[in-house]
């Protein structure tokens, strides 16, 4: 019983310090004690895929869920970012993307959580959770999507996107990344004027951000998904009732499309990236949604090189 309450004692301090340092990147940021890191670690490219000497399908950028703490993808994510560039070589990908620091630190680089990880693996997770509600605070909200926002247009433009190219820009979120797609749309339009398109992958977030300048919201989900199924019952801007919210103004627009990709899980053995869990049909569930992602994403080039070409 003794070692039940120190071990719910030690995590409940470990959430309240969680809580607090969360909140000290995004304020660091906006008082401008620290500049946000652009410069990538030696052998980490800037995109990957198409070469950048010609015009590319699409710019991806892939905002990975809370397990993302280096410049190199995540072992999950990196699995997706791989069947992408495999199955659509016409994209530049850029998976290197800091979600859950608005100064661009990755996580596993710093000394004191270097230390941590070899013996309370578990904050490393705590930390990026911890972020993932600061984006959606109300207080904090506007500066996280404009440091996140600000972040992601430099990694294109140092990765070859030309502002008012016309060039589509893809921000393929998944888990908690969602909620920094959503907030990074605004400061993305502003800063390069490119169109925008949104897909989530079992997106966690709070349905406030505005996604007036997103062009569409594929949401791929599934019905055994509990995570995602918890943010639509936490997070009020997610309720129908509310209908003056970001979300629920983009889905009267007719700006949001359901994907179900079931009966794949968040996380585990049956996830949505699986590459051992298969189909009815004998594809994996990773090659599912890599498939899905990429017939989403050339639909809407397509689209553009459609309304470009002049009628006969």
């Amino acid at each position: 019983m003794n070692n039940l309450l120190l071990w719910f004692g030690g995590l409940g301090l470990a959430l309240v310090v969680e809580a607090l340092l969360a909140r000290y990147e995004v304020l660091a940021y906006s008082v401008g004690w620290r500049a946000p890191t652009t410069q990538l670690p030696a052998g980490v490219p800037y995109a990957r895929g198409a070469s950048p000497d010609t015009p590319p399908g699409a710019y991806l950028v892939f905002l990975d869920g809370i397990g993302k703490r280096r410049f190199h993808d995540s072992r999950d994510g990196g699995q997706l970012v791989q069947a992408l560039i495999a199955g659509a070589p016409e994209l530049r990908v850029l998976g290197q993307v800091q979600p859950y620091s608005p100064l661009a630190d990755p996580l596993a680089d710093r000394p004191v959580w270097a230390w941590l990880r070899r013996r309370a693996g578990l904050l490393l997770f705590l930390h990026n959770v911890m972020q993932t509600f600061v984006a959606a605070d109300h207080r904090y909200r506007p500066l996280y999507n404009r440091a996140i926002g600000s972040q992601i247009a430099t990694q294109l433009r140092l990765a070859g996107y030309q502002p008012d190219s016309g060039i589509p820009v893809v921000l393929l979120s998944y888990s908690g990344g969602a909620q920094v797609a959503t907030g990074a749309a605004d400061e993305l339009h502003s800063q390069l004027r490119c169109p925008l398109l949104l897909i989530s992958l079992g997106g966690f977030h709070n349905g406030a951000n505005d996604l007036t300048n997103v062009w569409h919201l594929h949401q791929l989900t599934s019905s055994s998904d509990r995570i995602e199924r918890v943010g639509t019952w936490i997070f009020p801007q997610r309720w129908r009732i509310l209908r003056r919210t970001g979300w629920n103004r983009a889905r009267r627009d007719g700006k949001i499309t359901v994907h179900r990709l079931d009966p794949a899980t968040h996380v585990g053995p049956r996830s949505y990236i699986s590459p051992t869990a298969l189909l009815p049909d004998g594809r994996s569930h990773l090659e599912r949604t890599a498939d899905t992602v990429i017939a989403l994403i050339r639909a809407r080039y397509d689209t553009n090189a459609a309304a470009d070409k002049p009628l006969s």
